[in-house]
């Protein structure tokens, strides 16, 4: 009889967190960020470059990206997206009665 899934060598069933399958950033918690890091921290973000995206690059977990984000004033929001309520609409042309 096979073995439950769950039971396999190397199956990402019942594993928590972003090492599921394959991680896709070595495990680097509560190592100290040096100032090549945070220089390339700003520069990620200054570029609009979405936080998954930094977090392979500078192989660290999303949470402590947006954490030392926040300690060193830097924002993490797009700067070159529109407003969600900013369309721009056409004039409707008017109806014509019959």
């Amino acid at each position: 009889m096979a073995r439950s899934a769950w039971k396999r060598p190397g199956s990402p069933i019942g594993k928590k967190g972003p090492r599921k399958a394959n991680p896709s950033y070595k495990r680097r918690s509560r190592q100290p960020w040096s100032t090549a890091d945070v220089r390339m921290l700003r520069q990620l973000a200054k570029g609009n470059t979405p936080t998954g995206v930094m977090s392979i690059k500078l192989q660290r977990p999303i949470a402590a990206i947006r954490s030392k984000a926040h300690r060193e004033g830097i924002s993490l929001k797009p700067v070159n997206r529109s407003p969600y309520n900013r369309r721009t609409t056409r004039p409707r042309a008017a109806k014509q009665r019959r």
